[in-house]
C-alpha cells in the first residue's frame, strides 16, 4: 500500500484541546437549562461539528445550541486555549520527521482550527493545508470532510492515512475508504474511556506516542505490500 498523504484531525490529536473544549459545551449547555454530564458529552458529542452536536440536542432535548450560547462558548474557549492550550507532546518534532505531505481537516471551525495551530506553535506547518468541516454539507462520521481533503491536496482516498482520537472520525475514514490510526496519547482519552471505543473499530493501529507515528506509518506501508 503507498500513503501519499497523512490527514491529521486537530482536537485532540495535534493539540491537546479536549478537555477544554468539553469544559465549556458542557456549561453552556447547562445555561440553557439542559444538564449533561461531562461523561455523556465525551460519549456523544466528541469529534463532532458545533452544527451536529446542536442538531443532537434539538433531536434529544428538543433545543439547539442557540446563538447566544454559541457565540459565548467561542469567547471562553478562546480565552482557555490562550492560558492553557498545548501541542500533543511530541509535536513538531515529529511532523518534521514526516517524509510525505500532510495536512489538517478537523470538525471545528476554519477560525478555530487556526488559533489552535497559531497557539502552539503548529500553524506553518500545516498552512495553507487546513481543511474544516464548514466546507463540506456533512460532518464527521460522514466521508466528507477527508474526501474534501484529499481531493484538494490531489491524493487518491486509497492512498490516505486519517489520524483520528474519536469513534466517529475513524467511522468516517472508514467511510471515505481511507486507512486510519486510532491515537490514545491525549489527556481525554482515559476519562472519556476512549481506547474501548477506538479498539472496537478495528483502526489499522492503535497509537499513544506522536514520536512512534513515522515508524508506524512504515510498518503500515510493509504489512499492506506484504499482503
Amino acid at each position: 500500500m503507498t500513503i501519499d498523504l497523512v490527514i491529521f484531525d486537530c482536537d485532540g490529536v495535534l493539540v491537546d484541546s479536549e478537555p477544554l473544549a468539553m469544559r465549556v459545551l458542557v456549561a453552556a449547555i447547562a445555561a440553557q437549562g439542559i444538564e449533561v454530564t461531562t461523561e455523556t458529552a465525551y460519549r456523544d458529542f466528541l469529534g463532532r461539528s458545533l452544527a451536529s452536536i446542536s442538531t443532537s440536542l434539538l433531536d434529544s432535548h428538543g433545543a439547539p445550541l442557540g446563538p447566544a450560547a454559541l457565540a459565548s462558548m467561542r469567547g471562553d474557549l478562546y480565552a482557555l486555549y490562550r492560558r492553557e492550550l498545548r501541542p500533543s507532546p511530541g509535536l513538531p518534532e515529529m511532523l518534521g520527521r514526516l517524509k510525505i505531505p500532510f495536512c489538517v481537516a478537523s470538525s471545528s471551525e476554519l477560525e478555530r482550527i487556526r488559533l489552535s495551530l497559531e497557539l502552539t506553535g503548529l500553524l506553518d506547518w500545516f498552512e495553507p493545508h487546513i481543511f474544516s468541516a464548514s466546507m463540506v454539507e456533512n460532518g464527521k462520521p460522514a466521508p466528507d470532510l477527508f474526501l474534501h481533503a484529499a481531493a484538494q491536496m490531489g491524493v487518491a482516498p486509497a492512498n490516505c492515512l486519517v489520524i483520528e482520537d474519536s469513534p466517529a472520525g475513524i467511522i468516517a475514514a472508514r467511510n471515505a475508504g481511507m486507512a486510519v490510526f486510532g491515537y490514545t496519547g491525549g489527556s481525554h482519552v482515559a476519562p472519556a474511556g476512549l481506547r474501548a471505543a477506538i479498539a472496537a473499530l478495528h483502526p489499522d493501529a492503535i497509537f499513544d506516542d506522536m514520536h512512534a507515528l513515522p515508524d508506524q506509518l512504515s510498518s503500515l506501508r510493509t504489512e499492506k505490500k506484504a499482503r
